[in-house]
């Protein structure tokens, strides 16, 4: 659950305060990541009694420019490197000061120094650490996006590196009604700052696909993409985004939410589309090692998510990873009923 008020604009500052909680209802036979129950598949959804999610100051005074102090939300591009991991029940948020900046036409500058990071176990991370991303749009073709994720954790020194990247992402429409779409990334990753291990390790994503806005009056948006994820291992380490909204890429059974440490290959393939409001998703992945020739396995995940109105939906997702050299079978199912006012 999660309850929130946005005050409204007073001499160009705004404020807001939003509370989360999480109880399991009827069974708490499963691995949280917080007590040990390792017998179970993880669902990493500890029971809360309730926290303070969201709570922080904005300032819109100068002109194009927007300054955030305290904790928030933060979502940088596709949230692969960092995002809010928006699937689990209590929310990843950041104890930060954040400025964005939009003064050029088609350009964005959003540079983040983060102090704190409240995670999905609702336990902190403190560190001293600086996003900085730059964001250039090309018209009708995509978006070009740099970026440096420099992460120093206190406590954690292991978790800490410096990554370096670039992006291009976006469609391209020769027709009407029909859209190329496309992704190109590349970044490098390093040990930084008090991290024990000497690492060099490279990242690249690369998909394409198609999608159809209009298919009749019952069927829309059909879309089908493939693509190929490369996370690399260097020195017994891998590259790793500890800050990223991971369950939305490797698998929505979990099995990858830490990249193992011979690294990760995953290739896969996506078909999503709506029929007469019911939106369904279908995706397909095959996971191996970079280094050495061991065989992850397989993972399919369906998803299917009906919208009654503004304020009401059901959704309903299955996953079953078929191990081969790693990890172990598991299936996983969910329901779920979203209320928002």
């Amino acid at each position: 659950m999660r309850l929130g008020y946005l005050t409204p604009k007073f001499a160009n500052f705004q404020a807001y305060a939003e509370y989360e909680g999480n109880t399991a209802l009827f069974s708490d036979d499963y691995n949280d990541k917080t007590i040990g129950k390792t017998e179970y598949a993880v669902m990493a959804d500890p029971d809360s009694k309730g926290e303070l999610n969201q709570g922080w100051l904005s300032f819109s005074g100068i002109p194009d420019t927007t300054i955030k102090a305290g904790r928030q939300r933060i979502i940088l591009d596709n949230a692969r490197f960092v995002g809010n991991v928006g699937w689990r029940q209590m929310e990843q948020t950041y104890d930060a000061v954040r400025v964005t900046n939009t003064s050029v036409s088609n350009l964005s500058l959003d540079g983040t120094y983060i102090w704190n990071v409240r995670n999905i176990l609702s336990k902190d991370d403190n560190m001293n650490s600086f996003l900085g991303n730059i964001g250039f749009k090309v018209p009708k073709i995509g978006k070009v996006t740099a970026y440096a994720y420099l992460l120093d954790y206190d406590d954690l020194a292991k978790k800490s590196s410096q990554t370096y990247g670039i992006r291009f992402g976006g469609a391209f429409a020769p027709v009407d009604n029909f859209k190329i779409l496309y992704l190109a990334e590349y970044a490098h990753q390093s040990d930084y700052q008090d991290n024990p291990a000497d690492f060099d390790a490279d990242y690249y994503h690369i998909n394409g696909g198609f999608k159809i806005p209009d298919l009749g009056s019952v069927f829309k948006n059909l879309t089908a993409k493939i693509g190929y994820e490369f996370q690399g291992s260097d020195n017994g380490v891998s590259f790793r985004t500890p800050l990223g909204t991971n369950h939305a890429f490797s698998g929505w059974v979990d099995k990858f939410l830490a990249t193992p440490a011979d690294g990760l290959t995953d290739f896969y393939g996506m078909i999503s589309g709506n029929l007469m409001g019911l939106t369904a998703k279908f995706i397909y992945h095959t996971f191996d090692a970079d280094k050495g020739s061991a065989d992850y396995g397989d993972e399919f995940d369906a998803m299917l998510k009906y919208k009654f109105n503004k304020h009401y939906s059901v959704l309903a997702a299955y996953g079953t990873y078929d191990a081969e050299d790693f990890a172990t079978d598991t299936d996983k199912f969910w329901l779920q009923l979203d209320i928002k006012f």
